[in-house]
């Protein structure tokens, strides 16, 4: 099933329900069929989400090619939670520069 983020600020953003669940999760929300971050809660999400993409960032470094994140990896294109939640991470900022809402639905 896919999410589609929507704000004034960008273009829609279509993810799978389980990232968008994941990433959700990570900056305090949770995913039910509709949802909001407020304009006033982008600042705080985007330090949430940054911090986990640098950890992430660090130990797949630290442990070069010993490092395989389960859940995080998309075995079929090899991207990892850095490339996936880049568009996300995005909106965000845009959404910040705006003072724009982002609102998902399912």
């Amino acid at each position: 099933m896919l999410v589609t983020f929507h704000s004034r600020a960008t273009p829609d953003v279509v993810m799978l329900r389980d990232l968008a669940g994941y990433l959700l999760g990570i900056i305090g929300k949770r995913i039910g069929s509709r949802g909001v971050i407020l304009h006033s809660e982008v600042d705080a999400a985007i330090e949430r989400l940054q911090t986990v993409l640098n950890e992430d960032e660090r130990i797949a470094h630290e442990h070069g090619a010993l490092y395989h994140p389960l859940s995080l990896t998309d075995e079929r294109t090899g991207l990892g939670l850095q490339s996936r939640a880049l568009p996300f991470l995005d909106m965000l900022r845009e959404a910040r520069l705006r003072d724009a809402d982002i609102i998902w639905g399912l």
